[in-house]
């Protein structure tokens, strides 16, 4: 399977966890997410974070917006 396949496959995952998490759409989330330095990283094959669990890069992801103060806690 393809670097671009699999990042098809688990990146709705990821953006659904945001969404969801963060009650905004799935669109804002998606921006939200590869505007971030974790978004970055998954999109670049030479990272390998692409081959790691959607539960793992959005952890990653929510560590990175509570460090820069851009999650909102519920």
């Amino acid at each position: 399977m393809s670097h671009a396949t699999v990042r098809a496959t688990i990146l709705p995952e990821i953006v659904k966890m945001i969404s969801k998490e963060q009650n905004i759409s799935e669109k804002e989330a998606m921006d939200m997410f590869y505007t971030s330095a974790t978004g970055a990283s998954f999109a670049d094959d030479e990272t390998g974070l692409y081959g790691q669990s959607p539960l793992f890069i959005f952890g990653l992801f929510r560590e990175e917006m509570q460090e820069k103060g851009a999650w909102n806690q519920a």
